[in-house]
């Protein structure tokens, strides 16, 4: 009688340590999952702000999203952020995934001026090799910049590539699958932006979303 009465207040207890180590692992879960949220949405703004600075526009970037369904951008629903100064959209930042990075995916925003060139391109996550394919962080290297201000003749404009490939963009020593990835998926968004120029520079109501 004894064993059972013990097996009983074990397995009580075990039982009562399960449910709450369970119940503390589900809080911590949703309270990680709030806080990664908000730090990728203050990365996302200060990036935003990096291509188009907040002085220069008259709204809040991300008061003014709009829903795209973009495939060859690499994802099937994003979020593009339009910048507005005097109620008439200047640039538009697009979410770009380029798959084709050494180590994988490469997230970018590239912000598209209403003339098409581009205002500028920042990379938000990679795991692009150390010392080599990071210098597309602005971080690591000055690279990116070299995006700011071109523009593109035409869809298959040549120059849109790197130097090895006979565009005019410099590849890395040692590194040069990680730079294609990149001009690559800013050439893409050139594209998308020109073909849907008429909804993206349709100012949309400020956004309620957080």
């Amino acid at each position: 009688m004894n064993l059972v009465s013990s097996l009983r207040e074990n397995t009580l207890g075990i039982s009562i340590f399960a449910i709450v180590t369970a119940g503390l692992i589900a809080i911590t879960q949703v309270a990680t999952k709030e806080t990664i949220a908000e730090n990728q949405r203050e990365q996302e703004a200060r990036a935003l702000y990096e291509i188009v600075p907040n002085q220069t526009i008259d709204n809040d970037l991300l008061d003014h999203a709009i829903s795209i369904a973009a495939p060859t951008l690499g994802y099937s629903e994003g979020t593009a952020y339009q910048a507005i100064k005097d109620d008439k959209v200047t640039t538009v930042i697009l979410p770009v995934i380029a798959a084709d990075g050494y180590s994988g995916d490469i997230h970018l925003i590239v912000g598209v001026n209403s003339d098409s060139s581009v205002a500028g391109v920042r990379v938000l996550a990679h795991k692009e090799t150390p010392g080599l394919g990071d210098k597309i962080d602005l971080k690591k290297s000055d690279w990116i910049l070299s995006f700011n201000g071109k523009s593109m003749d035409a869809a298959n404009d040549p120059r849109w590539a790197v130097k090895k490939d006979g565009g005019e963009f410099d590849q890395f020593t040692g590194a040069t699958i990680t730079p294609r990835a990149v001009v690559n998926a800013t050439a893409a968004a050139i594209r998308y932006f020109n073909a849907q120029r008429t909804l993206l520079l349709t100012p949309t109501a400020k956004s309620t979303s957080s």
